[in-house]
Formats: structure tokens, sequence, C-alpha cells
């Protein structure tokens, strides 16, 4: 029998159970033992893990091939314009290559979405503006690389979907098995 279970990853914990210095680790909120990360996120970013002891749905989610569609919530500096916007949607060109076709979308930030702390910085001459981003792939830091290539800084960056899997429900550091 598998054990799976999706997690809200709070802002400054490492996508990992090792020991990292004084650094938060996954360790520091699931007492599940055998089960490890599909995929990570950055330390500086917020939301959605799913972690298994699947190593066949490890694979599917984590490899890119598979193209599982995850979503995040990009807080931006400026507001970008159609041109960014199109530059996201059709692919922007990174050092290793192009990325694959993104669904973007300007949103206002959503009333569900808990504070960061600590909060972003901020600019009072700079607005910001939410994005939601759909992309089919997951390279080092892309969604920050991406938006900064269109002249947007990530700012905040929230994983709030893999596939069907949503983070709805669960409060920053809590989890729930599947």
């Amino acid at each position: 029998m598998t054990c799976s279970l999706l997690f809200n990853k709070p802002f400054q914990v490492m996508s990992q159970f090792s020991v990292a210095g004084d650094k938060r680790t996954l360790a520091d909120y699931i007492d599940v033992a055998g089960v490890y990360p599909a995929g990570r996120l950055d330390y500086d970013s917020e939301g959605l893990m799913l972690l298994t002891d699947d190593g066949a749905l490890q694979a599917r989610i984590a490899n890119p091939r598979y193209r599982r569609v995850k979503s995040y919530l990009a807080q931006v500096e400026g507001i970008p314009d159609a041109d960014a916007l199109s530059k996201l949607s059709a692919g922007v060109d990174l050092k290793e290559g192009p990325t694959r076709r993104a669904r973007v979308e300007l949103l206002q930030e959503p009333a569900w979405l808990w504070p960061r702390t600590p909060p972003i910085r901020e600019r009072k001459n700079i607005p910001t503006q939410w994005l939601r981003l759909e992309i089919s792939e997951g390279r080092n830091r892309q969604v920050r690389r991406m938006t900064a290539a269109v002249g947007h800084p990530t700012l905040r960056l929230v994983r709030i979907a893999i596939d069907d899997w949503s983070i709805d429900g669960l409060a920053p550091g809590e989890y729930r098995l599947l």
C-alpha cells in the first residue's frame, strides 16, 4: 500500500528532510515515514508539494516529459503589459533553451491568501501585480526566471496546484494524506 500526502510548504523551508544548517526542513512539519518530495519548491517559494513513497508517481510528477500542469500565483514587480504577457504565454528563452508555452493571466491578490512573514519588500514608486501561471515543466526556479526575463521579477511565489491536486484547505505547514 502506498502513502502520499499534500503539504503546504511555508516560506523559507527547505524541500528536504535532511538537516540544512539552521534552516527549517520538511522534517519540522511532516511526521510520516518513508515519503519523499515529488519535485521541489525553492526555499523562497511557498505552497503545494506532493510527497509519496510511490517511486512511479514521484517520477510522473517530477519528470517534465509527463507534462504535469503546475499552477502558481506570482506577485511580480511592476505591471506587465500585453507584450510581457504574450512572451510569457509563448515561452521564454532561458539560457538552457526556450520554455514550453504557459497559461498566464493578471489577477487581484486572492482574499484567501495568507500573509507572508516576513512580507515582500515594497517600493513606494513601483507597483506590484499578481499573475496566475500554469506551466508543464519544472526547471530550476523556472517561474522566477521567466518573469525576470520579461522585466518583472517575482517577489512572492506560491504553487497552488499540481494537476488536480490543490492547496485548498491547507494552511502553511499543514499536510493532508491522500
